[in-house]
């Protein structure tokens, strides 16, 4: 029996600090009936106004309260991009607890961690598969009283007294709610600039993951430069509420929070949830986002996917198709030359490819209604960026990090320069130390440290209150940042030589036949690569040759692919001085995985563990 609730008429909230839990109830007062997220559905766009978004932000907070949960508590969220995510979130904000997010991809070891780092008290687990995660690791689960799951299939027999389903969660949100009307109002009211809203979790390449503690103030910081930031955009038009975005990188990285719930709640923009990972390219073609954000990972794989299709075209398709893409090289590279803004050459250039071809391209990339888009969280090969600029979708590189709630620099439309992060925000701090040539920021987003991990913070910070990012970078021009590596990455030769890795294993994965390089060589005399192939493009082009392969180890040791993987190494070293050659490589025997431990969750190699994992394949290299 669903319990009836007679909802106050607008609260009185202002004394409290904004959040985005106060600004979601400001849109649902303000346009009610206006669509703010949606998801598919059995096959079906099923939209949720914002009115209703905070009906069930409110039950959930209501909820929260109902478990016990006060302030400063940790609620943790293990689930793939969906509403439920983003009204969990939003609720524990309203409440003055802080959120904890995990990847979908966390194997159990990394749940237990997370949870025993944090302490977290109530834990979403979206279904059977993160539950299990959660159990499996009982001692990191010690201080979780509640587990909330969405997807009932195959939990509903377990025995664990915590688990609840998320229905019966919201309805026991709306009996307190019945009994404490006026609760969570009441706390967004005392709501302050300095409280604790979300701890996001580094990547952890180089040992276990650190929460990074970000506060109200640190959100509104961002989320202010995301829509009032001038120069942004090509068509000078701020980010609002006529706004489209997909949500479907995970919505426990900084990056993806910025860009899609903290741009839907302080500019009203309309999220939709794609379903996986795997149809994005799909969700993008029904959905024709305004605003768009993803790693390099998915440019280069969007850019091979046109490769791919380009080949199963008649002969005078791709001769045509061919002819057009050096037409949009030509106008990328003329575009960017100008800033990213088009010159008279390129419109003209544009014009033609335009109907043959860029129109098409567009529609089924999902790119035709873009009028931003962005790449970062790693570096990029310029050809890619070229490319998108080309056919006409406005890209531009930017730079930040977890710690600095992902503000630090931004290509602007009109000022881009290829190969380099872009300038710094107006009205930040940013530096390079004169002896390391480490980028530093200082500004109102930079977080309040590591949860629990004073001695970390302290090494994180200087002594006069800068940001120490662990990237080494260059200035380019007096005002562009150019980031060099990772601080931990650069490699030395025996002969002394200095050489970043990034830069040249960023030109090989430019090839779309190539998914991941790790160049190796510190205390060498020469540098190697350990090459990973991709594998549906580099299948794609066995089978044209009559190739036959079996699993991707049998294709990657192909001698026709070794050969084939051997001209893109050479065509990459005739890009860089001789130092920064590579001699030798090897191919990696298998798809890298997250779980095996070879990948971050946000896709970054984890290089320590790549050696440990390939060390005979390297060694081969040097003997």
């Amino acid at each position: 029996m669903t319990t009836v609730v007679e909802r106050p008429e607008s609260p009185d909230i202002s004394s409290g600090y904004p959040t985005v839990a106060s600004l979601s109830y400001d849109w649902s007062k303000r346009v009610p009936d206006q669509v703010a997220m949606r998801e598919k559905d059995f096959g079906i766009w099923k939209g949720y106004t914002w009115e209703r978004v905070w009906e069930l932000v409110h039950e959930a907070a209501h909820g929260l309260l109902a478990l016990g949960v006060t302030k400063g508590d940790r609620v943790s969220i293990h689930s793939e991009d969906r509403p439920e995510w983003v009204v969990l979130d939003i609720a524990t904000v309203a409440i003055r607890a802080i959120t904890v997010g995990m990847y979908p991809t966390n194997p159990a070891a990394e749940v237990e961690y997370l949870l025993g780092d944090s302490g977290s008290i109530v834990h979403l687990a979206e279904d059977q598969e993160q539950v299990d995660k959660l159990l499996e690791g009982a001692d990191g689960a010690q201080t979780v009283k509640h587990i909330i799951y969405v997807e009932p299939r195959g939990i509903r027999g377990y025995g664990d007294d915590r688990l609840m389903f998320w229905d019966d969660f919201l309805e026991s949100g709306r009996r307190h709610m019945a009994e404490n009307p006026s609760a969570v109002f009441d706390l967004m009211a005392a709501a302050e600039a300095g409280d604790l809203m979300t701890l996001v979790y580094t990547s952890g390449t180089t040992g276990p993951p650190k929460g990074a503690m970000l506060t109200n103030a640190n959100a509104q910081f961002a989320m202010d430069l995301v829509v009032n930031v001038p120069g942004r955009t090509p068509d000078g038009i701020i980010p609002n509420s006529s706004d489209t975005i997909l949500t479907y990188l995970p919505l426990c990285h900084v990056a993806e929070r910025i860009f899609s719930t903290w741009t839907m709640v302080i500019s009203g923009a309309m999220l939709n949830y794609a379903e996986s990972i795997e149809t994005v390219q799909e969700n993008l073609r029904e959905i024709q986002p305004t605003l768009f954000f993803a790693v390099p990972r998915i440019w280069e794989k969007m850019a091979a996917i046109v490769e791919i299709k380009s080949r199963d075209a008649t002969r005078v398709k791709r001769l045509i198709f061919r002819g057009v893409m050096r037409l949009a090289r030509s106008i990328g590279k003329d575009k960017i030359a100008n800033g990213g803004s088009h010159t008279v050459k390129s419109r003209i250039l544009y014009a033609v490819g335009y109907p043959l071809v860029f129109r098409a391209l567009k529609e089924r990339l999902g790119m035709r209604r873009v009028r931003w888009s962005a790449t970062g969280a790693a570096p990029i090969a310029p050809e890619v960026i070229e490319f998108f600029t080309g056919i006409g979708v406005p890209i531009f590189e930017l730079y930040g990090m977890t710690e600095n709630s992902a503000v630090a620099t931004l290509n602007f439309a009109g000022r881009m320069k290829l190969g380099t992060v872009g300038e710094a925000y107006p009205g930040i701090g940013l530096r390079i130390d004169e002896d390391t040539g480490e980028i530093q920021t200082k500004h109102p987003g930079v977080f309040q440290g590591y949860w629990n991990k004073p001695e970390k913070t302290a090494e994180t910070m200087t002594s006069d209150g800068w940001l120490r990012t662990g990237d080494v970078g260059e200035w380019v021009d007096g005002t562009y940042v150019k980031i060099v590596d990772r601080i931990k990455d650069i490699i030395i030769t025996a002969g002394g030589k200095n050489v970043s890795p990034s830069e040249i294993e960023n030109s090989l994965k430019a090839s779309p036949l190539i998914k991941e390089a790790m160049v190796v060589g510190d205390g060498r005399k020469f540098l190697a690569a350990l090459i990973a192939i991709e594998f549906d493009v580099v299948g794609d082009w066995a089978t044209r040759r009559q190739i036959a392969y079996t699993t991707y180890r049998d294709l990657s040791e192909k001698p026709e692919v070794i050969e084939l993987v051997q001209s893109i190494v050479t065509s990459t070293n005739d890009k860089f001085s001789r130092v920064e050659n590579i001699r030798k490589f090897r191919m990696i025997p298998k798809e890298l995985d997250h779980e095996d431990g070879e990948l971050t969750a946000t896709q970054k190699l984890k290089r320590s563990a790549m050696v440990e994992t390939f060390g005979d394949l390297v060694e081969s290299m040097f003997t």
